[in-house]
């Protein structure tokens, strides 16, 4: 029998990264060893082990104490999550209603979530000898620069080479010549041990104009407290620059600052800017970096030797000891909400990290999300505008060239071919925009009709000419192109429509004297091909350039004063009711490509519907006037905003199975009637099969937001209860941006 006085014993509560809405508990070792919330340790789990996050320490258990296991190891001494980074990963687990284990394991880069060592890795550095300690700084007065970094040193004590190099870009010389006095002498450290004072901007700040200093001046005035700002700013207007003179704020009260931009495409000319301008420690995180290199950024903001965080929308967990501001680009973008596994919105979730911290929020974009447009209307958000390009560029016209009845040369018609012969008559540059990459997306039979479709997808396979290869862009099947159908055994195969490819084709006939980029997902595929092309582009060493997506922001090409967009008609009649506000987003992007110096740009858009309101209000108003007409509609079919979704996903390779699964759901939904609760399905999936699963889902729709989250808390425990065949996925899309 136990003794009375005998305590029980502590137990750590922990998160694992397995799919399960709980908490596990294991008895923590008898030595009291500084471990807290926010430090990993390693847990044995079934057969093996697993790398835990510790959440809590209690002495209470549901489980009795003989059956909990004790801990391996405890990996961190000191937390690597502070109790406000495991405050913000509860409310997003709560509010995506995902896997505590899960979620804070996505905030932790690879190593770290294998249990490897939190340490910055070593590197080349420099440290004062026993002479350069007692040397006074007076005596190298005739060289200010010895003199400088002499100094640097007794202040700072040992840097390393990328640690100089923030203090000073030129600082070899100096140590060169301290070497040489014995003055210093080298030694390895960790990477950037020592955090040093921002130095001046190597590059002043623009005057701006009055919109641009009154958009700074009101954000700056937020550091140090909460709010949310929407900078609404036509493309070419200044957005960059504005963060940039509030960045500056920010450092010089010796804050961190966070910056997500939403695509890998736009950070290496944002980052070249940033270093440019900041003599700063910047880290840079995107999923294009190697593991090592994203760990290294992630340790050096949490240690707080980083001072400007650049990353995509993986970066918004990084934990930081001094964040003060944190800047949204492109905030509208869809790359800001992830689709797989831990479906979050960066962008939502940056404003709850900024409500927490108590520190500003901005949002950046020339076409705002409804969302973010109603949250400005309503006044949640400070709203600012920059109405006007930059300097002395104007905005482009934009122009409906009408092709129907007219004659096209692979999507391109005589209006638009003229179009294009004058600007490079005039050695101006043009930038033809078209969303479908590929020779073609269909090859049929002009003899039968028979149509080259996937046989896992409710798809057709995409012509790739220059591989000869046949693909799908939604399993990736590859098959050899066909030069005989297999029905009818003709010669009579066909190229249906259009591809960046087949654009490029004609475009090398035609234009055989001019320098043509092609720049879509097949031609960028080699590390640093992009940044090759963009160079390339700046350069002067591009004529026409032709793409897809990655075209349509963020990138400024002085001498483009001719955009056009190929084909605006596949984007006009959708099922998805956020279509309309994607298009107008896109053509408003791509449109921005243009006249961005002081040579004026135009902007043609091709269409077999030169009257749709969408394309009217955009040429007649902007995108503000769309924007409100849009929400006006929403309003009035009771769609987000004025609504709140949660989208249930199921796929199996039996139809049956995944509608079964999604009936059940559905039925628990409506129990009790509430008729402010719409449960919408099961259905199929507008591509209902897809790598060879039948996809259905159930949409779940309420009036207030409060409701939806009070029917899915009441649902997912009953779900877990689901005998559920393991042939069936299912995911839960709070949120959701796509209803595929």
């Amino acid at each position: 029998m136990a003794h009375p006085s005998t305590a029980s014993p502590l137990i750590y509560r922990v998160a694992l990264p397995v799919p399960l809405h709980k908490l596990f508990d294991y008895l923590a070792p008898d030595t009291i060893l500084p471990c807290q919330p926010g430090c990993r340790i390693e847990v044995p789990f079934r057969t093996g082990s697993k790398t835990a996050f510790l959440v809590e320490i209690t002495r209470h258990s549901t489980v009795a104490t003989d059956k909990l296991k004790p801990i391996n190891r405890i990996i961190d001494e000191q937390p690597l999550l502070a109790a406000i980074d495991l405050q913000l990963l509860h409310w997003v687990a709560n509010y995506y209603h995902h896997p505590l284990g899960e979620v804070i394991s996505s905030a932790f880069p690879v190593g770290l979530r294998q249990g490897k060592t939190a340490t910055l890795p070593r590197e080349k550095g420099y440290r004062l000898t026993e002479l350069g300690e007692s040397t006074a700084s007076g005596q190298l007065r005739r060289t200010p620069k010895q003199k400088g970094m002499l100094e640097l040193f007794q202040q700072h004590g040992p840097l390393t080479e990328s640690a100089l190099s923030v203090w000073n870009s030129h600082w070899r010389g100096g140590a060169k010549a301290l070497l040489s006095k014995q003055l210093l002498t080298i030694t390895t450290l960790e990477v950037n041990p020592t955090k040093l004072p921002v130095a001046e901007t190597s590059t002043g700040d623009l005057p701006g104009n009055a919109h641009q200093q009154a958009a700074v001046a009101a954000v700056s005035r937020q550091l140090g407290r909460f709010g949310v700002s929407l900078l609404e700013g036509v493309t070419g207007s200044g957005k960059t620059e504005v963060y940039m003179q509030i960045i500056r704020s920010a450092l010089a009260q010796n804050m961190q600052v966070l910056v997500l931009i939403p695509e890998i495409s736009l950070t290496p000319q944002l980052e070249q800017r940033f270093r440019q301008r900041f003599s700063a420690n910047i880290a840079v995180s995107h999923s294009k970096l190697t593991n090592p290199q994203r760990q290294t950024a992630w340790l050096q903001m949490q240690q707080g030797y980083g001072q400007i965080m650049l990353g995509t929308r993986s970066a918004l967990f990084t934990p930081m000891k001094n964040l003060g501001l944190i800047i949204l680009d492109e905030e509208h973008d869809s790359s800001y909400k992830q689709q797989e596994g831990f479906r979050f919105s960066a962008r939502d979730a940056a404003i709850i990290r900024g409500k927490l911290l108590n520190i500003p929020v901005l949002l950046g974009s020339a076409t705002p999300s409804l969302e973010s447009f109603y949250n400005a209307q309503r006044g949640r958000y400070q709203w600012l505008s920059l109405p006007e390009r930059a300097g002395d560029a104007l905005a482009p016209q934009l122009q409906i060239i009408d092709i129907r009845n007219k004659p096209l040369q692979e999507g391109l018609s005589e209006a638009l071919l003229k179009e294009i012969d004058n600007t490079l008559a005039k050695q101006e540059q043009v930038l033809l925009f078209l969303n479908r990459r590929g020779f073609a997306p269909t090859l049929i039979c002009h003899s039968c009709g028979w149509v080259a479709h996937c046989p896992s997808c409710d798809a057709n396979l995409v012509i790739h000419a220059k591989q000869q290869q046949l693909q799908c862009h939604h399993c990736g099947k590859q098959q050899r192109l066909l030069q005989q159908c297999p029905a009818c055994q003709h010669n009579a195969l066909t190229a249906l429509g259009l591809g960046t490819e087949r654009v490029e084709y004609l475009l090398e006939q035609r234009y055989a004297d001019y320098r043509i980029v092609r720049l879509d997902r097949d031609s960028t595929q080699r590390k640093g091909s992009l940044q090759k092309y963009l160079a390339q582009i700046n350069l002067g060493q591009a004529d026409i350039i032709l793409g897809t997506q990655m075209l349509a922001k963020g990138h400024h090409f002085a001498n483009v004063t001719l955009v056009a967009i190929l084909d605006v008609d596949s984007g006009l009649f959708s099922i998805d009711f956020r279509s309309p506000e994607k298009l107008a987003q896109l053509i408003v992007q791509v449109a921005g490509r243009a006249g961005r110096a002081e040579k004026p740009g135009r902007v043609m858009l091709q269409t077999r519907h030169p009257e749709h309101p969408l394309l009217t209000t955009l040429i007649q108003a902007d995108y503000h006037s769309f924007a409100k007409r849009s929400l006006a509609e929403r309003q009035q079919a009771g769609l987000p905003p004025y609504s709140h979704q949660a989208l249930f996903r199921a796929s199996a390779t039996d139809a049956e199975l995944a509608t079964a699964f999604l009936e059940s759901i559905a039925q628990l939904a409506r129990q009790p009637f509430n008729p402010a609760n719409q449960i919408l399905g099961p259905t199929p999936a507008p591509m209902k099969k897809r790598a060879g699963r039948y996809h259905h889902q159930l949409l779940l729709q309420c009036k207030q937001r409060q409701d939806l989250h009070k029917l899915l808390d009441t649902l997912m425990p009953a779900i877990a209860k689901f005998k559920i065949p393991a042939k069936v996925r299912w995911s839960l899309d709070v949120d959701p941006l796509d209803l595929y």
